[in-house]
């Protein structure tokens, strides 16, 4: 036999045993699958059949699925049939209801905001009424979440809601007909500045990119030159709003993102496929810890093409893709099929996203862990974790006494006795200031009232007597620790005098939005944002924009 035909049969040979052997490894894979969904179902049935107390099968089996999914990633979900409509509200932005944000501020169930033009708003319900009964049931025990449920329904059905507001002794009834909501992706635009345009950008639901480039349009004609396009915050949504939005700034044909999967078919390359509004106007987008997904991945691209700045802090880290499939009796899973990445090549997905710090910013990435990529400048960038900023901005966020203040409640509850007492008037939200008179008239009317807190401080003097206590070194450092402990106690009493300038610009804030909702919120809070001030600064010093997006020599 020739060497070539030996050859030849050898290879078939192997060939053959490697397709019975992958032959044998799936049906090793189904029988295991098969196996232990045959042990599932036993067992589910005997713990309902023969468990000492009544169970409630639904519940458990959530338990069971969740605690399932809980070992994947955190966005892979099962979402149950009577949670179908709020997953549509997260990814269209639209919902059927009255067009209220309800919280709990103690034992209070509280309009927190009103979407401009909404039917509640539209009927003369406030920010600030305290809900009593939906269509007549009392709400007392009912969470936020079940509360939210009963005030949407379908399109032109009624709510009978009954409230409490401030300054009227009697409850007010309403009945509010039910009209599609949608919450605006883009709640604010302007200019903030001569020549400088600013849109909030706050979730990736449908319709984000169509907002975000008649925004630009609009904001050009009246003469803007340069824009701030603020994703501080965004948690993301749709993938092909983020294409959307990208392509306002990038040349059509350009890729925006591509994925990466398991199965071939999520395996795809994604262009910009319109004309973009303008692909020179100077841009800086702001980033911050919780700015994900969606957000990430337009962040990314006008960093990879250095087609603008990044200003804040290192984004989230959510480099992967979800798609729904449905499951039996209208539920669905929503389920991680891929991992996508931005034009340099790299992931932008946390290394390890189950352990965070508490803001939900990822710790510090080990240079070992992470690839180098570069950008169309030849600027280096890594992978591991997050998008990080061109220019970094601390977020020192408030003091724990601001904190407190705003958790209790009084801050909220100030703003809405304030909004009564002064109803006719309309206060401009860049120009209006909480004077010191009404300063002082807040902390006279929180004094007496319980607004106690544990500064970080604190804590860890108490993780220091713990430990020097176990140490036995307590007797030797007691006389200091309670000393430290006295200061800190003298020094909070004056809180409200050392942190006024950020509890006035929390008390602006939620009194402009008495009078003029999200919109006033945020136009009221440029006084005081750092990161907006960098952001005009480096967009006014052309040199320096020019500086951040060019390869340090």
């Amino acid at each position: 036999m020739k060497l070539s035909n030996k050859i030849a049969i050898t290879l078939l040979a192997i060939g053959l045993i490697g397709l019975v052997s992958f032959q044998i490894k799936k049906n090793d894979r189904y029988f295991e699958i098969i196996k232990n969904l045959d042990v599932f179902t036993t067992l589910y049935k005997e713990l309902n059949t023969y468990y000492v107390d009544e169970i409630n099968p639904t519940d458990i089996m959530e338990t069971g699925i969740e605690a399932m999914l809980e070992s994947l990633d955190p966005y892979t979900n099962f979402i149950p049939e009577d949670k179908i409509e709020d997953y549509r509200i997260m990814s269209t932005g639209q919902y059927a209801g009255i067009g209220t944000t309800m919280g709990k501020i103690e034992d209070r169930h509280v309009v927190m905001m009103i979407f401009e033009g909404a039917p509640a708003e539209t009927s003369g319900v406030n920010i600030g009424d305290e809900l009593l009964e939906i269509n007549n049931n009392p709400v007392d025990d009912y969470t936020t979440e079940e509360i939210n449920k009963l005030l949407k329904g379908q399109i032109g059905t009624t709510v009978e809601i009954k409230i409490n507001r401030k300054g009227i002794k009697k409850p007010l009834n309403f009945s509010i007909n039910r009209e599609s909501i949608n919450v605006e992706s883009v709640p604010y635009y302007g200019l903030i500045a001569e020549d400088i345009a600013y849109i909030r950008l706050t979730e990736f639901s449908s319709g984000a990119g169509a907002s975000v480039r008649s925004a630009l349009v609009e904001l050009k004609g009246k003469g803007a030159k340069k824009v701030i396009l603020d994703l501080r915050g965004n948690p993301g949504g749709l993938l092909n709003e983020s294409i959307e939005v990208s392509n306002v700034f990038i040349p059509k044909g350009l890729e925006v993102v591509s994925t990466k999967g398991k199965i071939e078919e999520w395996n795809k390359t994604y262009t910009a496929n319109k004309n973009p509004v303008d692909v020179n106007i100077p841009v800086a987008v702001l980033i911050s810890n919780n700015s994900a997904s969606a957000s990430e991945i337009v962040a990314g691209v006008m960093q990879d093409y250095d087609r603008g700045i990044l200003v804040g802090q290192r984004s989230y880290g959510k480099g992967l893709v979800q798609a729904t499939r449905p499951l039996s009796y209208n539920s669905q899973l929503k389920i991680t099929t891929a991992k996508y990445y931005i034009p340099s090549g790299r992931c932008i997905q946390a290394i390890d996203y189950s352990h965070r710090n508490e803001d939900g910013s990822i710790g510090k990435i080990p240079d070992s862990l992470k690839s180098e990529f570069k950008t169309r400048a030849g600027r280096i960038v890594y992978d591991g974790g997050g998008v990080s900023p061109d220019h970094s901005v601390i977020n020192k966020g408030y003091a724990p006494i601001t904190i407190q203040l705003i958790r209790k409640g009084f801050i909220f509850d100030f703003a809405t006795e304030y909004y009564y007492k002064n109803v006719n008037s309309k206060p401009d939200p860049r120009e209006f200031s909480v004077s010191d008179d009404l300063y002082n008239e807040f902390t006279t009317w929180v004094s007496g009232k319980d607004y106690s807190y544990t500064t970080a401080t604190e804590e860890t003097i108490k993780e220091l007597r713990e430990t020097a206590d176990s140490d036995k070194y307590f007797d030797f450092l007691e006389k200091e620790i309670m000393v430290l402990e006295k200061e800190i106690q003298e020094h909070k009493k004056e809180d409200l005098k050392v942190f006024q300038s950020e509890i006035k610009r929390a008390l602006k804030e939620e009194i402009i939005s008495r009078y003029h909702k999200r919109q006033g919120m945020i136009e009221s809070s440029f006084e005081n944002d750092e990161e907006v001030d960098e952001a005009i600064k480096l967009l006014n010093d052309e040199a320096q924009y020019k500086a951040l997006l060019q390869v340090d020599k």
